[in-house]
């Protein structure tokens, strides 16, 4: 059974760091392209970057200045780097991973074979 499980939630300050971790219960290494999503408190969920099966990378405009995805292949681990939090990060954080999409993007949750529970990312002022 494929699972998926996050972690490094947390609480800071705006202006505050978090790196958030993924790790998965199966070989992803080149089958799996992966992303994050999140969903603020009373919102829907919204994507936030996504990471393909060779590394490459996409990341939502409004967060390209202060977001990173990353991944370790030997891990089978998937990262996002979070800089200068602002109360608008707030929120649950999502990973999730297809093997049959072609490509993985933070435009739609669809096409999506596994996802975490989730961990929860409060910034305050």
């Amino acid at each position: 059974q494929v699972q998926l499980m996050e972690s490094g939630g947390g609480s800071v300050r705006a202006g505050g760091s978090l790196t958030l971790s993924c790790a998965a219960s199966f070989n992803t290494d080149a089958t799996y392209c992966m992303a994050w999503f999140r969903q603020a408190p009373g919102q829907g969920r919204e994507g936030v970057a996504a990471i393909q099966r060779d590394g490459r990378t996409s990341v939502r405009g409004m967060f390209e200045d202060r977001f990173t995805i990353s991944r370790n292949f030997a891990k089978d681990t998937l990262y996002l780097e979070m800089i200068n939090l602002e109360p608008e990060d707030t929120g649950m954080y999502f990973c999730a991973a297809s093997r049959r999409a072609y490509y993985c993007t933070w435009s739609s949750d669809e096409d999506y074979d596994a996802w975490g529970p989730g961990t929860r990312v409060t910034v305050s002022r």
